[in-house]
């Protein structure tokens, strides 16, 4: 299935979803988080960035983009669920620059960043992670053997009173930051690091 290209028109007054990342490769996890903040978090869209290169992982194991975006749009398979490269044309490698790019060209979006826990845990060594906190609600999913430290975690903790509960996460994308949610959910079992280990990719 061919997804449809996003929306980036100015005016689009729609709430999105971002899921950043290698995608090195897709995998049937990455839909499932997906659909679920469609639905926990009442979005219009999720966008799959993916990414030139994660500057926190080495180049000798990242497959080339082409090759990530093929595998990505065949595993997408839901019409509300867009893979973009958008960070390579606007040139942007990190995720501060590339949502200070978004927000200036689509000032109506109301954009969610989505992220699993594994990601929140090693958040505070991002590229000006404080400032993503609050520039855009942050959504994070649950991953097995990730949560607790997570949840115990530098960037949990300095934003503890922005924590939003998860039953009350539907309006996420309308809430001013800081404001961010974790999302208790069944654990998918599918990763790229194992895929990637097993051969298969």
């Amino acid at each position: 299935m061919t997804n449809k290209k996003p929306n980036f028109s100015r005016g689009n007054r729609q709430k999105i979803g971002l899921l950043g990342g290698s995608f090195n490769p897709a995998h049937k996890g990455h839909l499932y988080i997906s659909i679920e903040a469609l639905k926990r978090l009442q979005l219009d869209a999720v966008w799959w960035l993916v990414t030139p290169q994660n500057p926190l992982k080495p180049k000798s194991e990242t497959a080339p983009i082409n090759r990530r975006v093929s595998l990505a749009n065949k595993i997408a398979c839901h019409p509300r669920i867009h893979v973009t490269t958008i960070e390579s044309r606007l040139g942007t490698n990190f995720t501060v620059d590339t949502l200070n790019r978004l927000k200036q060209q689509l000032p109506m979006t109301r954009f969610v960043w989505l992220m699993g826990s594994d990601n929140l845990m090693q958040m505070h060594y991002w590229k000006r992670w404080n400032k993503i906190f609050n520039m855009i609600p942050i959504a994070v999913f649950a991953r097995e053997t990730y949560d607790f430290g997570a949840l115990a975690g530098v960037a949990s903790n300095r934003y503890s009173l922005s924590r939003v509960s998860a039953d009350r996460a539907t309006d996420l994308a309308n809430r001013e930051p800081p404001a961010w949610t974790f999302l208790p959910l069944r654990w998918h079992p599918a990763a790229s690091r194992d895929i990637r280990q097993s051969g298969e990719w």
